[in-house]
């Protein structure tokens, strides 16, 4: 028992490095039990959600405090290894504890919700249903949803009804049919007992003696290890990902996959639904707020046993974890990019290790931090060579497209090998990482381009020419009826995105549906798996960005043409070449994935550059070797750590003047410690450190402020953090600190 002077120390949602301290409720007794507890305080003049991180003693001479509102749980939510994970998770990204538990909980309960109850749900006929159900019309999508309901088992309330696990794997969107019918009071949505919904389990098939090799070494890992399994596209990762998953549940544990993309979710949910014979969970941001935090307290209980989910999932409560997988661990969007900067694959594998589990990370083309790792011994590396099932690599094929007329980007040659493919009853995608419908506005007459105002970038051009859009800020206009300039109408699109080369083919194979698949396309809840179920397996053809590039499995796909090969050949930053292999080989992993072979379409004016050369001739390794032989050399990442210190400010000299401030603390900070280390075995550490900058950041302008940043790099992990602790208390305190945005970015992934 606490003494009656001890004081709640609470962590709020605020980017400041500290605690606050507050009394207590009057007819409450602090305890250790009270740690991870929400509270309601007064902050100023308003009301805030924290989190209780400390009792702390009250000491004499201490400011008069403000009191506690209210205690509101009953029990602790945050606890043990995942509060610990977290406390862990402020220290390496240097984050306010606040904002790292702000960011781990669900938004219901970070506004102070109660715990959601975690019952699912299933829908039922009415009474009014089953008189009225023959009256809707035959062969549309509410009369099957109506007929299936109906030939559904009888509950113990003598209703014929089905949970939404099975209604997901069993009927096409039939959220819209059971809204319509529910709006006519013909059926309804009722809460049943979570256990009572387990799909039947179905057997998969056989695994090769690879796939073999890689279950049996999951399943023969005892407590913690990283593995990587490093398979090419269409080895069958997720027929290992089943088995090791399915060893967990007989175990009686838990266990967590991530996705890196919304739109993997469903075609994983519903594949690992039929597999595995109980319910999975989905845990991303297309939820609603209530779903998700049922879907945490559903962990949090111990009641559920497997979800799929993006990159917040990592946050999920495991009390009874078993394994940890992360599939794509190459893919960017793992990483957070603003707010509390963290990287959910790391933070998977500091789970891992804290929970005593195996974490295992799945790639065709893993990031070469993932495979320097392996080469070294750290992780167990795991390989799968071969497709799985009589499945062929696809041929690949260099088109020099120099000196050639090219229509939306496609020259003569591609045009005519789609429309052999299309005859022959195959399925095409044209890769292009550019969503638009071209990248600039020109005038031709006196050459001004249609700039954002507000950012240092050309608007793109959306909507068959009428729109300008900025993919940065989101600023949106109509094109202007002349130049601006010159007053000329000889305004032209120049460049190519996804909309001008959906609208060519669509002119030009009028015969097969042209489906585009970019973010403007996929924004609607499981909009992409509505367009692959439209295509079906069908004739036609895909236009689509990076978002195809991951994970989906399109049996019917026989050739892959990838257009702007060149735009990520000649780059300043340091992981382009990184990125555009990992592209390349994900795309062209989709084609021939069945019994169909496969082409892939190079599309390039630089066919002898030395990175398609060594992707080509010697795979995706060959590259990686060759790379990290070149990061090695240069200093980067995984041979050295970054640090990168951004600032922006409405006007660029505030941001500069913050950060040379910022580079003096540092400054003083390396010298204060290369003072105490002199002598001693660990002198020179810090001598390592360098600091780049200020300088302006790739691109200086975006939304109306003037971005800056200072780069920090060492050879010593510990070195740099050392250094950040150190520094980023005097950092917070500088007057030019509040004059300015600024943010800390631990082990970025890009320097923009």
């Amino acid at each position: 028992m606490m003494s009656i002077d001890s004081l709640f120390r609470v962590a709020l949602p605020l980017p400041l490095p500290r605690g606050f301290d507050y009394l207590p409720p009057a007819d409450h007794s602090p305890s250790a039990a009270d740690v991870g507890k929400r509270v309601r305080v007064p902050f100023g003049a308003r009301e805030m959600i924290g989190v209780v991180v400390a009792i702390a003693a009250r000491g004499d001479g201490m400011p008069e405090l403000r009191q506690v509102l209210a205690v509101l749980d009953e029990t602790q939510l945050l606890h043990g290894e995942l509060l610990e994970s977290l406390r862990w998770l402020s220290r390496y990204t240097h984050a306010p504890l606040g904002e790292v538990l702000g960011t781990a909980l669900p938004t219901l309960l970070r506004q102070g919700e109660p715990l959601p109850d975690t019952h699912a749900w299933a829908w039922r006929l009415t009474a009014d249903g089953i008189q009225g159900w023959p009256r809707l019309r035959k062969g549309t999508r509410p009369r099957r949803l109506a007929e299936w309901l109906l030939a559904s088992p009888i509950d113990a309330s003598s209703h014929h009804q089905r949970d939404e696990d099975a209604l997901d794997l069993h009927l096409d969107d039939w959220r819209s049919a059971a809204r319509a019918l529910d709006k006519r009071g013909l059926v309804e949505r009722v809460a049943i007992p979570a256990s009572t919904v387990a799909p039947d389990p179905q057997p998969g098939p056989p695994l090769n003696p690879q796939q073999r090799t890689a279950v049996e070494a999951i399943l023969g890992t005892q407590g913690f290890a990283p593995l990587l399994l490093d398979g090419v596209t269409g080895s069958g990762k997720t027929e290992v990902y089943l088995h090791a998953i399915a060893d967990c549940l007989r175990r009686g544990k838990q266990a967590l996959v991530l996705v890196p993309e919304i739109g993997l979710t469903p075609q994983t949910l519903a594949r690992f639904r039929q597999r595995l014979g109980v319910p999975v969970l989905a845990l991303h941001s297309g939820l609603s707020d209530n779903e998700r935090a049922r879907g945490w307290a559903a962990f949090a209980r111990g009641e559920a046993r497997v979800a799929v989910g993006t990159r917040s999932a990592v946050f999920t409560p495991l009390p009874q974890a078993g394994l940890i997988i992360v599939d794509e661990e190459h893919d960017a969007s793992y990483k957070q990019q603003d707010g509390m900067r963290y990287h959910a694959r790391d933070f998977a594998l500091v789970r891992g290790k804290a929970l005593d589990v195996p974490v295992l990370l799945g790639s065709a083309t893993p990031s070469l931090e993932s495979l320097h790792n392996a080469n070294s011994g750290r992780y167990a590396h795991l390989r799968l060579n071969q497709r799985a099932g009589d499945a062929k690599p696809p041929s690949v094929r260099v088109q020099d497209v120099r000196k050639r007329s090219l229509e939306a980007g496609l020259s003569a040659d591609t045009l005519a090998a789609i429309s052999t493919a299309l005859d022959a009853d195959g399925q095409v995608l044209v890769f292009k990482n550019r969503r638009g419908y071209a990248s600039v506005l020109l005038c031709h007459d006196c050459g001004w381009s249609a700039q954002c105002k507000r950012c240092d970038s050309p608007m793109t051009v959306h909507g068959a020419g009428r729109r300008l859009q900025c993919h940065h800020c989101g600023a949106r206009q109509a094109v202007p009826p002349a130049c601006p300039d010159c007053g000329g109408l000889a305004l032209q699109p120049q460049g190519i995105g996804t909309e001008r080369i959906e609208e060519m083919l669509t002119e030009k194979f009028t015969g097969v549906p042209v489906l585009r698949i970019d973010r403007s396309t996929t924004q609607r809840r499981d909009a992409l798996a509505g367009h692959l179920q439209k295509l079906g397996d069908h004739p036609g053809i895909l236009v689509g960005t990076q978002i195809l590039a991951k994970g989906h499995d399109l049996p019917h796909l026989t050739l892959v043409v990838v257009v702007g090969v060149d735009e990520g050949l000649f780059s300043s930053d340091f992981r382009a070449g990184e990125k555009l292999a990992q592209q390349l080989i994900q795309v062209a992993g989709r084609a021939g994935r069945a019994q169909k072979p496969g082409q892939v379409w190079l599309q390039t004016h630089h066919p002898d550059h030395p990175l398609l050369n060594t992707l080509i001739n010697g795979g995706y390794h060959a590259f990686a070797a060759s790379e990290l032989e070149q990061r090695r050399a240069a200093g980067f990442p995984p041979f050295a750590h970054l640090a990168l210190l951004r600032a922006e400010a409405k006007q660029v000299d505030a941001a500069n003047a913050f950060l040379h401030a910022a580079k003096s603390a540092f400054t003083n900070s390396i010298r204060d410690a290369a003072r105490l280390e002199s002598g001693t075995s660990r002198s020179g550490q810090q001598s390592a450190l360098e600091i780049q900058g200020p300088l302006p950041a790739p691109m200086s302008r975006r939304a109306g402020m003037h971005r800056t940043q200072l780069l920090l790099s060492s050879p010593s992990r510990r070195a740099l953090h050392a250094l950040l602790d150190t520094a980023l208390p005097a950092i917070h305190d500088l007057p030019e600190a509040r004059k300015v945005r600024w943010s800390l970015d631990v082990d970025p992934l890009d320097l923009y």
